[in-house]
């Protein structure tokens, strides 16, 4: 792992940032290289993930139907569309972090956003739609509930590592240049 310390944040300016950046082997998908940097001062963090051989766009889809499949390794960089139809999206954006976790772990992050949600919603309408979506996550990780977990990443840098998991290549609209 190389390590890089006090180097100048790009959001305070102050040479408080850390950097660091490892090589990771995930079965079955391949060598990661994984990046961060964190500030000590203003607490400014990113994250990503990047294959170290070359991905196409892809898609992958993945039915999370029972305890087990929390367990399940879940590869997410900041380019991919991370969805659970009816429930939640985790979008890609300038904020978006990269990571490795599993199933559960992405449900434990959608379970914070909808608590946040929840706790900061002015209507009462929208903080029981929270409360409910809070349940159907707790169903679905004590496999009571059936849904579909959707990744998609143009950058090919994503993955469900399951034999369940179905894998297709993701259509890329392509870019217009500016003339």
């Amino acid at each position: 792992m190389e390590k890089l310390d006090n180097q100048q944040c790009p959001v305070c300016g102050k040479n408080a940032l850390s950097l660091t950046e490892s090589q990771i082997e995930v079965p079955y998908f391949g060598k990661l290289y994984v990046f961060s940097m964190t500030c000590f001062d203003c607490k400014y963090h990113k994250a990503d993930v990047e294959t170290i051989e070359h991905h196409e766009p892809s898609k992958y889809t993945f039915e999370i139907g029972s305890e087990k499949d929390m367990n399940v390794r879940v590869v997410r960089s900041s380019q991919a569309t991370v969805k659970i139809p009816h429930l939640m999206a985790i979008e890609p954006g300038t904020a978006a972090n990269g990571y490795v976790t599993n199933v559960e772990g992405i449900l434990n992050r959608m379970k914070s956003a909808l608590e946040t949600a929840r706790d900061d919603a002015e209507d009462e309408e929208d903080r029981k739609k929270a409360k409910n979506l809070l349940k159907k996550i707790i169903d679905i990780k004590w496999g009571k509930e059936k849904v579909k977990l959707i990744i998609e990443d143009p950058s090919g840098n994503s993955a469900i590592v399951s034999d369940k998991a179905e894998k297709t290549v993701l259509k890329v609209k392509p870019v217009e240049k500016a003339e």
